[in-house]
C-alpha cells in the first residue's frame, strides 16, 4: 500500500484543494475490492456519513491499488456542478499514474482535479468549518 510520507502528501494535498473551498474531499485506500468499485466506494461514502456535510458538497475518491481499482464518488451538490463525464476524466487521469505503479502522484492529482472543480461552485466562506478530517481512510476490508 502506500507508505507514511505517501500518505501524508496525499493529506497536504487534501487540505490545499480545500484551502480554496468549503467542499470537503475524503480519499480512501482499500487493501481488497472484490466488487465494482463504484458499488464499493458509494457504500464507504455512506458509512463515512459523507452524505451529512450541510451545504451536499463532499467527495471521495476510492482506489484499491493491487485490484486495480478506482471510484470517485460525490455528493448531491458536486453532481450537479461536474460535467457529463468529469469523473471519467478524473479516474482516466488517475490510472495512468497507477499503470506506472505512482499509486500516490495519481491520488493527488485526482484530488487537485476535484478541487478545481469544486472551489468554482462552492468558493472557501469567511466561517468555513472542515467538517470532515483531512486523513486518508485505509480499508483494510
Amino acid at each position: 500500500m502506500l507508505n507514511q510520507e505517501e500518505l501524508n502528501r496525499i493529506v497536504e494535498s487534501i487540505r490545499a484543494a480545500e484551502s480554496q473551498t468549503s467542499a470537503e474531499i475524503r480519499v480512501c485506500v482499500a487493501r481488497k475490492c472484490k466488487q465494482n468499485p463504484l458499488d464499493a466506494a458509494y457504500r464507504k461514502f455512506k458509512q463515512l456519513k459523507m452524505d451529512t456535510t450541510a451545504l451536499r458538497n463532499s467527495v471521495l475518491i476510492y482506489v484499491a491499488p493491487n485490484d486495480h481499482k478506482a471510484a470517485v464518488v460525490g455528493d448531491s451538490g458536486i453532481d450537479e456542478a461536474a460535467k457529463e463525464g468529469f469523473w471519467d476524466l478524473v479516474l482516466d487521469d488517475m490510472l495512468s499514474y497507477f499503470k506506472d505503479e505512482r499509486i500516490c502522484d495519481g491520488i493527488c492529482q485526482g484530488v487537485e482535479k476535484v478541487g478545481e472543480l469544486i472551489k468554482a461552485r462552492y468558493p472557501v466562506m469567511k466561517d468555513d468549518v472542515n467538517e470532515l478530517c483531512d486523513e486518508v481512510i485505509l480499508d483494510e476490508e
